[in-house]
């Protein structure tokens, strides 16, 4: 008898609950905040300082390209004949996975749209070398997640590098905290295509910014670039990292597509080199690279 009353109390309660909740009305959900970056490394690299030994990973060819979904036009006369406000055009980063239909229409390979390997990369640490035979199994997103969490980037010897199919170059500053999500991460994108720089929500530091090409314009002058090839000879990645001179630096461009030529990098590079028997994944490249430069450099 006891358990009952209990019980209907709890019914009880219940109900009335539910009922002041309805007499008080019910309240929709805020719209989900625009992504925003915070700085959260703490001794990046000067962009002055040309001098100290670093690892550089440049993201080669990579898929960020934006298309128009709307807006835009004439204004609408308003009410009483007064001028309208003319519509704001909304643009979308393009993805294989919500614009197979579009790809189609523009008769373009659903792979030249995949800027999820970007951002991979990028978390990742911007994901690995460049040339490699086959496919890039990892999507861009996990490749900058990569690079950012790694302890070289956190020790501020890592700069980062975003070369895109259409020759836009950007810069991405060691102390971003990219989002995680790939949604928040395209949106991001849209905005620094198209504002062309992107700052903290803390400072007026620029987190990712638009710079000028070429590349070698912004690398140290004492700097071996590598690309990754799967018919080079192998390499142990510590032994060749290594090998560096006391004040050289190493850049390794990495491919940031679905498939395609490998050859985005000839015109810089000063060695090709392979880093396993085995065809590997972009960010598993990335972070081999990674944790050599952490080993030989005293990074813990």
């Amino acid at each position: 008898m006891s358990f009952t009353t209990a019980a209907a109390g709890f019914t009880t309660t219940a109900v009335a609950d539910s009922s002041n909740a309805r007499s008080q009305g019910t309240q929709s959900l805020p719209p989900p905040a625009l992504p925003q970056l915070v700085a959260t490394q703490h001794t990046p690299i000067p962009s002055t300082d040309k001098d100290t030994k670093r690892l550089i990973v440049v993201l080669s060819h990579a898929s960020l390209e934006t298309f128009k979904t709307g807006g835009g036009g004439a204004a609408r006369p308003g009410p009483g004949g007064r001028p309208g406000v003319a519509k704001e055009e909304k643009y979308t980063l393009l993805n294989s996975d919500e614009h197979i239909g579009i790809m189609r229409k523009m008769q373009r390979d659903i792979s030249d749209a995949r800027p999820d390997i970007t951002h991979q990369v990028t978390h990742l640490l911007v994901t690995s070398v460049v040339q490699i035979a086959t496919p890039l199994l990892t999507p861009q997103k996990q490749c900058l997640l990569t690079l950012l969490d790694s302890p070289i980037n956190k020790a501020g010897l890592l700069q980062i590098y975003i070369h895109t199919a259409s020759n836009v170059l950007i810069e991405v500053s060691p102390t971003v905290r990219i989002p995680r999500t790939f949604k928040r991460f395209a949106g991001l994108m849209v905005q620094l295509l198209h504002r062309y720089s992107i700052r903290s929500t803390t400072s007026q530091e620029k987190l990712l910014k638009v710079i000028q090409n070429p590349i070698t314009d912004h690398l140290p002058a004492a700097c071996r670039k590598v690309t990754l090839s799967f018919d080079a000879p192998v390499v142990r990645v510590r032994d060749y990292v290594a090998g560096l001179g006391p004040k050289e630096s190493i850049c390794v461009f990495v491919g940031a597509m679905a498939k395609g030529k490998d050859d985005f990098a000839d015109l810089f590079k000063d060695d090709s080199i392979s880093v396993s028997n085995f065809a590997l994944s972009a960010s598993v490249a990335c972070s081999k690279f990674c944790h050599a430069a952490e080993d030989v450099w005293d990074i813990i």
